[in-house]
C-alpha cells in the first residue's frame, strides 16, 4: 500500500456509505406511499401485488441493459436463495396488500415493517456480538418511536384485528426476503438480483390473485402503475442496492421511516390522527438512526466498497 492509500480508501469507504444512507432513506420514503397505491387500486389486494411486480419487470429488464448489470450464470445455490426471496416477496405482498385494507396506513405499514426489529435481531446474533452503546440506544429509542407512533394511531378494535395480524405476518416474512437478499447482495449487482426475485414472485402471486375471484383487471391503471415504478422499482432497487454497502442493523432500523410517512399520508388523506406524540415517535426514529450511523455498525460494508454502482 503506497502512502495516502489508506486516506484514499477511508474516504471512498465514506462516499460510499453516505450514497448507501441516502439511498435507503429515498427507498423507505418511496415504499411509504405504497400503501396508499393500493387502496387507490380499483384491483383486489392480490391482484394489486401482482401488478406491482408484472408491470415492474420491463422497467428492470431495461434497467439492467442500460446500467451495464446483466444477469450472470448463477449456480444453483444462488438461484434458489433469490428464488426463495422472491417467494417470501410474494407471500409478503399477499398478506400486506390484504391487511392494508383491513386497518390503519400507521397501523399497517409499522406492522409490515416489523421486520425492523427482526433484522436487527438477526444482524446481531449472526454476528455473534453484543450491540454497543450506540446500538443499544438506537435500538431503544426506534422501540419508543415505534410505540409512539402505535400508540397514537391503534384502536383496540376488533375491525382492526384480522388486519395487523395480517401486516405482521407480512413483516416477518419481509425479514426472509430481507435475509435472503442481503445475501445475495454480496455477490451479485443490485438490478438483476431484484429483477430475478421480481420474477420469481410473479407466479405465485398470479396464483393467489386468480384464486381470490376479486377484480383483476384494473380500469384505472395509474396507482398501480405508480406503485410498480416508485415501490418496487425505485424503491426496492434503491434498498437493494443499499444492502451492499450497509450491515442489516442499519437497513432494519431505517425501515421505521415507513411508518411515520404512512401516518402523515394517513391523516392528509383519510383524516387518521396525527399529532405531537405521532412528530416525538418520527423524531426517536430519526434520532436512532443517526446513533447507529455512529456506531461501529455504521460504517460501510467491508470488502464491498469497491463493487459500488
Amino acid at each position: 500500500m503506497q502512502p495516502g492509500d489508506e486516506t484514499k480508501f477511508t474516504g471512498a469507504s465514506r462516499a460510499v456509505a453516505l450514497r448507501a444512507y441516502a439511498a435507503v432513506v429515498l427507498a423507505n420514503t418511496m415504499l411509504a406511499f405504497g400503501p396508499w397505491l393500493v387502496r387507490l387500486a380499483d384491483v383486489s389486494p392480490l391482484s394489486s401485488g401482482f401488478w406491482r411486480l408484472a408491470l415492474a419487470a420491463p422497467f428492470l429488464l431495461l434497467l439492467t441493459r442500460v446500467a451495464g448489470q446483466p444477469i450472470p450464470r448463477l449456480s444453483r445455490g444462488m438461484m434458489a436463495v433469490i428464488a426463495i426471496g422472491g417467494l417470501c416477496f410474494a407471500a409478503d405482498l399477499g398478506a400486506w396488500h390484504t391487511g392494508i385494507l383491513h386497518t390503519k396506513l400507521a397501523n399497517a405499514t409499522l406492522f409490515g415493517n416489523f421486520a425492523s426489529f427482526l433484522l436487527a435481531a438477526f444482524a446481531l446474533i449472526s454476528s455473534r456480538t453484543w450491540p454497543d452503546r450506540a446500538q443499544t440506544a438506537a435500538l431503544l429509542l426506534a422501540a419508543v418511536g415505534a410505540m409512539l407512533l402505535l400508540g397514537r394511531s391503534y384502536d383496540v378494535d376488533r375491525r382492526y384485528l384480522t388486519g395487523d395480524l395480517l401486516c405482521i405476518l407480512a413483516g416477518i416474512l419481509y425479514t426472509g426476503y430481507l435475509i435472503a437478499m442481503n445475501r445475495a447482495r454480496g455477490m451479485l449487482e443490485p438490478i438483476p438480483i431484484l429483477l430475478i426475485s421480481t420474477v420469481a414472485g410473479m407466479a405465485p402471486l398470479l396464483l393467489f390473485a386468480l384464486a381470490d375471484g376479486g377484480q383483476f383487471w384494473p380500469d384505472n391503471w395509474a396507482p398501480l402503475l405508480l406503485l410498480a415504478i416508485g415501490s418496487q422499482v425505485i424503491g426496492q432497487g434503491l434498498m437493494v442496492y443499499a444492502m451492499g454497502h450497509l450491515p442489516p442493523l442499519v437497513i432494519g432500523l431505517a425501515l421505521l421511516i415507513q411508518p411515520f410517512i404512512a401516518a402523515v399520508i394517513g391523516s392528509l388523506r383519510y383524516g387518521e390522527r396525527l399529532g405531537l406524540v405521532d412528530a416525538l415517535g418520527g423524531l426517536a426514529i430519526c434520532a436512532a438512526l443517526v446513533l447507529v450511523r455512529m456506531s461501529r455498525s455504521g460504517a460501510a460494508a467491508p470488502g464491498r466498497v469497491d463493487t459500488a454502482s
